[in-house]
Parts: C-alpha cells; structure tokens; sequence
C-alpha cells in the first residue's frame, strides 16, 4: 500500500483492519513526513519563470511589446498539429529572467481577460519619457504618469492590444524590469499562507488602503525591488472573479517537482485548491512538471529547474 504518496486517500479503506499500534505508528510517520515535505517546499530554491497568456494576433503583440516596452523577443515557435504557436518576451535571458509566454490559437483573435486578472508591472527609471514612446508607436494610456494618491511614487497604466494592463512603476535601476504579476483573490490572509506553505515565497510586504477598500500583498523570493513578485489583491467584501479565459497561469521552477507535489498536496488539503496535473514528465520533451489550482483557481505549474535549463539549451 501506497502509505506515503499520492495513494494515500485508497489506503485508509485497509486501515480499519489494523491495530491501533500499528495505525498510530503510521499516522506519527505521515504527519513526521508532510512536515518534512512542507520543510523542504520553504528551502528549495524556487524562481518565477513566466506567465502564460493568450493573444490574438501573436505578431502584433511581438510589435507592441519589442517597441513600446522594449522587451526582447527571445524564442518562437509555431505547433501545427496542436494549432498554436507561441512567443517568449522579457527584458533577458530566460535562465535569470522572469518573462512572459504569449500564446495564439489558430483561428481564435479574441479573449475573455475576466474580472481577477490585474495587470502586468514595468519599472523604469522615467515613466514619463516610457510612456512617451507608448504613446507615439500609438499605444492606448489608460492612466497618465503621476503621482499616487497620498504618495510619491510614480505610475501609469498602458493597456496592450489585447486589453491586458501593465502598470509603468518608476524607479531606480532594477536587474528585473518586468517586477509583478498582480490577481486579485477573496481571502488574502488564506492566499498569503498558501503561496508561503506551497511555493515557498516570502511575503515582502502588506498594505491595507481602507480609503480606497482593498488591501494588498506582495510576495516573492527576493526583494521587490530586485526580481519579479506576485502581488495579491483583496477588495472589501469581494470573494469571487471571473477567470476568463486569456490568462493562463505562472510557471515556478523547482529543484524536485516531486517533493514539491507532496508539499502542495497536504497545503490544498488544508486550505483549499488542488493539484490538476501529477508530477512526471512532459511527453516528448520530458521536462518533469506538476500543475495545481491556488484557493482561488489561479493556476500555477512547477517546472524542474534542470530539466527547464536542458530544455533551454536546446533552442
């Protein structure tokens, strides 16, 4: 009987049948093994990858992103018997660098971006002079640079051609200009353990605006300022979006997908959410991966650091 892994849930239909000893002796190794599960998610050394999202016009997106945020186009690839093709772009290499997969369906031009799905962020050290350029290659300003409301920091709001937003964040020079992913949940506190328990991260920082009914929360594997975060977005009294059906989902590397597995296994049972994809390999390209629903049902996928690095090599 599979005691300790995923067969868990069909073993306990034996247990009855032992004694009490052997029952306890076994719970005492499963709570001695999920705690060691859960220790390792904390120290395994995790990174965010990319966001997965789908457009409507793969090149045209290519265009905006390449000359209006100046993004790099890093690798593209057509999938004619999967009817798709897809795009990496960010602001460096995928190896050291957060960057964002779009995805275009044969034959689809138009997507349901929901209510969740928040926006995008680009720090730069001159919003005004980034929103300039977005502005003249005739990018749609959805809010003008400025000061926010009760602050000094700098932003401004630049919608893509396929209606996703990106915040423009001013500040100093930053290794990751590409620096948040913000979705908007129903429980922060409940969102804020699971993303801490199930992928490790670290919550830099958390701030309620009564003022304005939202609370949010960044959290991440270094400090805001230098990598890319997830930022959390309560809204008083608000615990249900729509999903949509543009964006996708984050993708995490990990050092073990297994041992990860494990860990997101028992944090859904405690808190809510659920695993959609075993861990093992990808057919064909053999990249180990598992794929799981948060609470909210924002998807993210893990990826084996090695395995993602291989892959990598052979572009």
């Amino acid at each position: 009987m599979d005691w300790l892994g995923f067969g868990f849930e069909n073993s306990l239909l034996h247990a009855a049948s032992l004694p009490m000893s052997v029952l306890f002796r076994l719970f005492r190794i499963l709570a001695s093994t999920g705690q060691q599960a859960l220790e390792w998610s904390l120290k395994d050394k995790k990174r965010l990858l990319h966001a997965v999202y789908r457009v409507g016009d793969l090149d045209r997106t290519i265009k905006f992103y390449t000359e209006c945020f100046g993004m790099n186009l890093l690798r593209k690839r057509d999938i004619p018997e999967e009817k798709y093709s897809n795009a990496f772009l960010g602001f460096g290499p995928e190896d050291s660098h957060f960057v964002v997969e779009l995805t275009y369906n044969y034959g689809v031009d138009k997507y349901d971006i929901g209510t969740g799905f928040g926006h995008f962020a680009i720090a730069t050290e001159d919003a005004y002079k980034f929103v300039e350029n977005v502005r003249e290659k005739g990018g749609k300003i959805t809010r003008e640079p400025g000061p926010v409301k009760g602050g000094t920091s700098v932003i401004a709001f630049v919608q893509d051609p396929d209606g996703y937003l990106f915040e423009i964040i001013q500040r100093g020079p930053t290794p990751e200009p590409l620096c948040q992913v913000m979705l908007r949940v129903g429980d922060l506190d409940r969102s804020i353990k699971f993303y801490e328990k199930a992928c490790g991260m670290k919550l830099l920082r958390k701030v309620d605006r009564p003022a304005h009914k939202y609370t949010i929360a960044m959290l991440g594997y270094a400090d805001e300022h230098d990598t890319t975060v997830l930022e959390l977005t309560y809204n008083y009294d608000v615990t249900e979006y729509t999903k949509g059906n543009a964006y996708a989902q984050v993708a995490i590397s990990t050092e073990d997908v297994y041992k990860s597995a494990e860990a997101v296994k028992l944090v859904t049972q405690e808190l809510g959410g659920k695993i959609t994809r075993q861990p093992g390999p990808i057919p064909g390209i053999n990249t180990k991966i598992t794929s799981f629903l948060d609470p909210d049902g924002w998807k993210v996928v893990l990826v084996d650091n090695t395995d993602f690095l291989k892959e990598l090599e052979l572009v």
